[in-house]
């Protein structure tokens, strides 16, 4: 399983990048607990604990009743009755409870969990499931008879690491590194639309002999998978760098209405680019080399060449004026002086017009 450090364990498919420092590795959970918590905010690490949890108690019990209560809304009596109560014919009972971190906050609630957790029912499994999550006595006792697992979104390169094993072990699908970090780019590490993914890519790829993996490489992440937000920013990015205002809105509408990507993407596409030039300028004109400026920026790809280039021609008073209108025009659509922007079908049109004034007066600007 991935823990949120990123530790391997041997006994589940779901592995991460080893951090630096390590720390105790998470014990995933069996039929043998009587007491499971999982809490976070990584809907897909939820379901695959779910689903391992239930998994065990049926090899172990064969058929188990399963009860599940909203945590919002369920009685302290109610789910203590479902707990201490035999299940029907006498199989092992699995109690669910969500939203656990709302039943906790209840009168009398924590402490009467607390006294349960040191004596459970020995026929029963308490699974406790939720978003956030508050430790206390509880979780000490659930230590001594099951197991507590945070369920976060991991960090880049863990998700890189979960990809190439998730790949293997899952789909077939022996994913090259470079793959798997341009599928995190795009995709970002959330673990549920990462494993859709890869079964798409697995899917669609040429299928190799009986008993090979199919190969997914950085070329078919390429071709399968849409461009992610610096990609997508970098498109507007370079029109606007070597481009008429023409060019620019027919860019802008491109993205905007039929690729779907966010107004505050598409402005923060333009401050950053704004914010680039303007440093750039000033460094160039400091006598920092090119070279020297493009590495400081994190320049990559051909804006390495190209915005060291205008920002040098163009020089830093005009550099500077075009940063500040888009810092104001942000600051405006924050403040209520202007409409703010929003994706909501009501409010698209007055945002693309916001979004088009941007970037013709910045394409103007530069000009």
């Amino acid at each position: 399983m991935l823990a949120p450090t990123g530790h391997v364990s041997p006994s589940g498919p779901y592995h991460g990048a080893m951090p630096r420092k390590a720390t105790a590795p998470v014990t995933p959970p069996d039929a043998s607990m009587r007491i499971v918590v999982l809490h976070g905010k990584e809907q897909f690490l939820l379901s695959e604990y779910t689903r391992q949890l239930v998994q065990s108690l049926q090899e172990v019990h064969g058929e188990i009743d399963q009860f599940e209560f909203d945590g919002a809304q369920t009685s302290l009596s109610a789910l203590l009755d479902e707990l201490r109560s035999w299940g029907l014919m006498n199989t092992h009972k699995l109690v669910i409870l969500d939203n656990a971190a709302e039943f906790m906050k209840g009168d009398g609630n924590r402490p009467a969990m607390e006294r349960y957790a040191s004596s459970p029912m020995e026929e029963t499994t308490l699974l406790v499931r939720s978003g956030e999550w508050r430790p206390g006595n509880f979780d000490k006792a659930v230590k001594k008879v099951g197991t507590i697992i945070k369920c976060d979104t991991p960090r880049e390169q863990q998700a890189i690491g979960w990809c190439l094993t998730r790949g293997l072990k899952r789909h077939n699908a022996r994913v090259d590194r470079d793959a798997a970090e341009l599928l995190v780019e795009r995709i970002g590490p959330v673990l549920s639309r990462l494993d859709s993914e890869l079964a798409k890519l697995a899917a669609s790829v040429e299928q190799p002999a009986e008993g090979e993996s199919v190969h997914i490489s950085r070329a078919t992440v390429v071709e399968m998978v849409g461009l992610g937000r610096e990609e997508q920013a970098w498109l507007i990015q370079d029109t606007i760098l070597n481009e008429g205002g023409g060019q620019v809105i027919r860019k802008l509408h491109a993205l905007y209405e039929v690729g779907r990507a966010p107004s505050v993407l598409l402005m923060w596409a333009l401050t950053d680019l704004a914010r680039k030039l303007d440093e750039a300028a000033r460094r160039l004109e400091s006598g920092e080399p090119r070279a020297g400026v493009a590495k400081s920026l994190k320049l990559w790809g051909p804006s390495a060449q190209v915005i060291p280039d205008v920002a040098n021609r163009i020089g830093s008073a005009r550099t500077s004026r075009v940063f500040q209108e888009l810092l104001d025009l942000d600051a405006r659509s924050k403040s209520g002086r202007m409409p703010a922007l929003s994706d909501s079908p009501a409010n698209r049109s007055a945002t693309l017009r916001t979004l088009e004034c941007a970037a013709t007066r910045m394409a103007d600007t530069l000009r």
